[in-house]
């Protein structure tokens, strides 16, 4: 948690250069991605406005960076309950955890198909995943039924209305130009060269 913080600030931080708050945000994104650090980066990109060049707009690194952060506010919150908690069950000699450890995230494949809307309104939904029950995707509540997609290493069962995992990967599965297609489109996210286009509703 320290690593977020720590960086959140050096992307708050005007007196540094765009490249090395750009590397701040992405190092918070390891620290927590709600959509996986592909899909999330590809969010934020598109909600924020970072252009290619941030230094067009450095101020496009702190909406995207407070975005992250208003998500990671409402997350925080359970996983120390929840680690108050684990630590009361140790004491009593429970060592399988209960509940599981809540985990900040769900997984989307594919990095440009992935829940509409601010990270914040989302992450509670994200948060109920292991208890939902019913018909539909836990995160978006859509009962839309469910779509494939292959990165080349394996195919996966994704929700058709927001692009959360829902199996897989099914593998294995090699297919050299698939991968080399997946790789270059993750490239020109990261550059900012793509353009945000979301793949159509089901």
């Amino acid at each position: 948690m320290t690593s977020f913080a720590t960086h959140r600030l050096r992307v708050h931080d005007a007196t540094l250069p765009a490249h090395r708050r750009m590397s701040a945000l992405r190092t918070c994104l390891t620290e927590f991605a709600p959509y996986g650090l592909r899909a999330t980066f590809h969010h934020l990109r598109g909600s924020a406005g970072i252009p290619r060049d941030p230094a067009r707009d450095p101020d496009s690194l702190v909406r995207a960076v407070d975005e992250l952060q208003a998500a990671r506010e409402v997350w925080v919150p359970g996983i120390l309950a929840w680690q108050e908690a684990r630590r009361l069950q140790k004491r009593a000699g429970v060592r399988v955890p209960v509940p599981p450890e809540p985990r900040p995230l769900v997984r989307c494949p594919n990095l440009e198909f992935h829940p509409l809307g601010p990270l914040a309104e989302v992450m509670p939904r994200i948060l109920r995943t292991r208890e939902y029950v019913g018909p539909g995707c836990p995160v978006c509540e859509a009962d839309h039924g469910t779509l494939s997609w292959g990165d080349g290493y394996g195919v996966y069962t994704l929700c058709a209305h927001c692009g959360v995992m829902v199996s897989g990967p099914t593998g294995p599965v090699t297919d050299l130009r698939l991968q080399s297609a997946c790789s270059s489109r993750w490239r020109a996210v990261w550059r900012g060269d793509a353009e945000w286009e979301r793949p159509p509703r089901a």
